[in-house]
């Protein structure tokens, strides 16, 4: 999404663009998500969620996200359902198809299959290659020996490509390379297929006990669940177990019941084992987008002529949780607006 969005801004302050997408569909993992655009309601909530974030960078997401959603729907992206439900947050869910082909019409379209391995001369470069969380080497270099159990819960072509260009053109690594955002989901022998990544999400670690392979127990403290499954990612084999009473099956997650996630999982063929007055499911970390990456100034400049958004760009969420599509759409456009600038001076 995020060089969709870098693409439809310049293209429509009169840059010519070129898009290079590496899959065979333009869209990355945006297309597999729920759709959801959203920041805190607060400005002081979203600090101490992510207080290893940079507030410089994360102040210009939460002012500029409004204006960024109105821009959305200016290109025609359609808009399914405005609110979260999530009092804590605000924004709007869109189609995640209709958004995609909305953004890709202002962009001028996209060269599929088409990988971009150095950096060209000339022009600047705006890198959005969504992250590194599809190469199980730089993800167990940087965030869990255990990266070969993760399921990936992406597109499959985000390995790290915008990465290793930022590095080899001088760009720094950001703080916090270790952390990622994703959910624990249905442990194997269940079947998971990209059209599974939302609705076999096993997001009630808060209403159960939670532990690993050896026993030892993890207390979820967050609403967004994104420290479990960081914690169930350097457990043996990327597992743990949700055990539930009888009496929290009736519980809401947003728009499912406890019990209704449960019975996915089971139906999906994850190992679950009902006993009398609780049920156990066993899990393994999905593994979504990383949060560590290119440093980025407030311009999203990463390096001389080198500008980095979404997922390729670390230092916004940081010991917590941001949309990823906000910080997507708004540093798409920064990033596009910067190089623009960079080029004129």
């Amino acid at each position: 999404m995020a060089g969709l969005c870098a693409a439809a801004r310049a293209r429509e302050l009169g840059a010519r663009v070129v898009l290079y997408e590496k899959g065979d569909r333009p869209g990355g993992s945006m297309l597999l998500s729920s759709g959801v655009v959203w920041r805190h309601r607060d400005w002081e909530r979203f600090r101490e969620e992510c207080s290893g974030g940079d507030p410089a960078l994360q102040r210009r997401l939460w002012e500029q996200l409004d204006e960024g959603i109105g821009w959305l729907e200016s290109l025609g992206a359609p808009a399914l359902e405005r609110g979260t439900g999530n009092p804590l947050t605000t924004g709007v869910r869109f189609e995640p198809r209709g958004l995609r082909d909305a953004l890709l019409e202002a962009a001028g379209g996209a060269r599929l299959e088409s990988p971009l391995g150095e950096q060209p001369d000339g022009p600047p470069l705006v890198l959005a290659t969504g992250g590194f969380q599809a190469d199980s080497s730089l993800v167990r270099e940087h965030v869990t020996p255990e990266a070969r159990h993760l399921l990936l819960r992406a597109a499959p072509w985000s390995d790290g490509d915008g990465l290793r260009l930022g590095l080899r053109a001088g760009a720094r690594l950001s703080e916090r390379m270790s952390e990622f955002y994703g959910r624990n989901m249905p442990a194997p022998p269940a079947r998971v297929t990209q059209e599974d990544f939302v609705p076999l999400a096993q997001l009630y670690a808060r209403h159960a006990r939670v532990r690993d392979a050896r026993g030892e127990e993890f207390e979820c403290r967050t609403w967004s669940e994104i420290d479990v499954v960081q914690w169930t990612a350097r457990r043996p084999r990327a597992r743990a177990w949700y055990e539930v009473s009888d009496g929290s099956l009736a519980e809401r997650v947003r728009e499912r019941s406890v019990g209704e996630m449960v019975d996915a999982a089971e139906r999906a063929g994850a190992p679950v084992e009902r006993r009398a007055g609780s049920v156990t499911v066993e899990v393994v970390a999905g593994i979504t987008t990383t949060l560590g990456g290119l440093r980025i100034d407030e311009r999203a400049r990463a390096a001389e002529g080198v500008y980095a958004c979404g997922a390729d760009a670390g230092g916004i969420a940081g010991g917590g949780y941001v949309s990823g599509l906000a910080g997507a759409l708004v540093f798409g456009r920064i990033a596009a607006e910067s190089a623009l600038e960079g080029a004129a001076a």
